[in-house]
This record gives C-alpha cells, sequence and structure tokens, in this order.
C-alpha cells in the first residue's frame, strides 16, 4: 500500500507545493492522478519512490515510512519512470540500459538476458537492442525508460505522463500492459494529462488542484463531473462531450445508444487504420 497522511510539502525556493494531502492506494490498485500544470503531481509521486521527502506529514509504503528507507531501498519496491526520459538514461546501447539495474542488483547473466530480452519484446523495443538510446524518437526513449524499471519487476510502478510521444499502437500496447500488471497484483499510479487514455482505462482518478485532492473516485464519475474537471483545467472525453451535448438537446436515449457504438467504432477504424 501506498498511502500520504497530511503530507505537506515545500521546495526551499518556494511556497508549499503540496497542502495536506491523504491517499491511500492499495495493493493491485490502478489510479491516474490528473490536474492543472503546477497542481503537484510529479511532486507528489517522488515521494513515492523517496526522491523528496515530507516537510510536513507522513508518506508510507508498505507501512514503512519513507524517512526511514533510502531511496535505493525504496526503488527496490517502487519503480518510477519520469516524464523526460532523458533524466535516466545513460548507458551506450538500449540492451545495456534496461539491464543495467538487473546487473546492479546481482542477477545471474542468465536471468539478466532472459528478461532483459522478454521486456524488449514486449514493449517492441528488440530491433533497437544495439542502438544508443540518445538516437530514438521520444516515444521510443520513453519506452526504453520505462523498460528499464519494469525488467526488475517491482511492486509498484509509477509513470509519469506515459503516453506522450506515443501513436496509437503504442498507446492501446500500453494500455494492456497496464492492464496486464494490475491483474498481476501490482500497483500503477500515472501521472497524465491524457483524458482519452483515461477514458479507456477506466481506473480510479485522483484530481489535484493548488496541491490539494479535489476529486477522487471512478474514471466514468470523475471524468463526467464538468465542475471538477472545469476547476482542474481538464475537458471531458471527446465520446463523454459528445453523449452529453445530446442529451441537452433531448436526443432519446436509443439514438445516443446509436450514436456512441458509432462513434466507437469509427473511433477503433482510425486506430486501426494509423496502425497500417
Amino acid at each position: 500500500m501506498i498511502k500520504t497522511e497530511n503530507l505537506h510539502f515545500a521546495y526551499p525556493t518556494g511556497g508549499d507545493v503540496l497542502n495536506g494531502i491523504d491517499l491511500d492506494i492499495g495493493d493491485s490498485e490502478f489510479v491516474a492522478i490528473m490536474g492543472e500544470n503546477g497542481a503537484g503531481k510529479t511532486t507528489l509521486i517522488k515521494h513515492f519512490n523517496g526522491l523528496h521527502k515530507p516537510t510536513k506529514g507522513r508518506v508510507s509504503i508498505d507501512n514503512i515510512d519513507t524517512r526511514k528507507r533510502s531511496v535505493a531501498s525504496i526503488s527496490k519496491d517502487v519503480g518510477l519512470v519520469f516524464q523526460n526520459p532523458d533524466h535516466q538514461l545513460f548507458c551506450e546501447t538500449v540492451e545495456e540500459e534496461v539491464a543495467f539495474s538487473l546487473k546492479n542488483f546481482g542477477y545471474d547473466t542468465e536471468t539478466i538476458d532472459r528478461r532483459t530480452n522478454a521486456i524488449l519484446e514486449t514493449l517492441d523495443l528488440s530491433q533497437y537492442a544495439e542502438s544508443s538510446p540518445f538516437t530514438l524518437s521520444g516515444g521510443e526513449r520513453k519506452r526504453v525508460a520505462l523498460a528499464s524499471v519494469l525488467v526488475w519487476n517491482p511492486k509498484h510502478v509509477i509513470l509519469d505522463e506515459p503516453t506522450i510521444g506515443q501513436d496509437y499502437q503504442q498507446k492501446d500496447r500500453l494500455r494492456n500492459f497496464i492492464l496486464q500488471l494490475v491483474s498481476q497484483r501490482k500497483t500503477v499510479v500515472m501521472v497524465t494529462h491524457d483524458v482519452e487514455f483515461v477514458a479507456e482505462c477506466k481506473p480510479r482518478v485522483v484530481l489535484l488542484s493548488a496541491g490539494r485532492v479535489a476529486g477522487d473516485g471512478p474514471a466514468r464519475e470523475i471524468l463526467t463531473d464538468d465542475v471538477l474537471l472545469n476547476g482542474c483545467s481538464l475537458i471531458r472525453p471527446q465520446i463523454s462531450s459528445l453523449m452529453h451535448s445530446l442529451r441537452d438537446l433531448d436526443v432519446s436515449q436509443d439514438i445516443i445508444d446509436v450514436y456512441s457504438a458509432r462513434a466507437c467504432l469509427v473511433k477503433a477504424y482510425e486506430k486501426v487504420r494509423k496502425c497500417q
């Protein structure tokens, strides 16, 4: 479990960024943290692996206070993938990058090779194994950073804006992979502005605004609450907006259902066409 209690945090050069956050994230739960720029989303998740320590309050991972553990120790249980992959890439090849953590944790050569090859295949990176990660596109580097964390199989996986730079096909692959992680009883916490991706994944959604929790609930409820969304500078997913507009025009539910089905089919067709 990831738990924050009355969490406050302030950088030395400025005022409070987090202002009393109480949050419980259970094992094998999938949570999307959303909100306007500057709401404190990235600052919050950096507490989950000990990169930040509370100015006031408490953060615990599996009932152990993060102030009592080193970042290296926490990182064995909590894998954090940064928004900017260049902040965590440094090896000469993709294969070396992904294998580095396993070597650092003392795994044997056979296990390192097996796990590295498996995660490269899963994230569609096998063809880049001998390439420098810095010659890849932004989206590809993002996947390398993700692979370098997931390869050691952490219990909790924290993703900062994972869909940036990813096309339809890669987003679908990422969504399926995340849901697979959750089915394996891993905790997945994702910071994102991608309302369409969240609508498809249907996680629990936590909205932050000005360093406070502004909303918390199932995606279906949070992403259709215009008051909450507007307060956090977010908009409804496209299909939800269409259905809402049709209801405002007093269109019958039968017709709305037809529009909804058609919209889903069109969206699916567009994904297939873009992936060909």
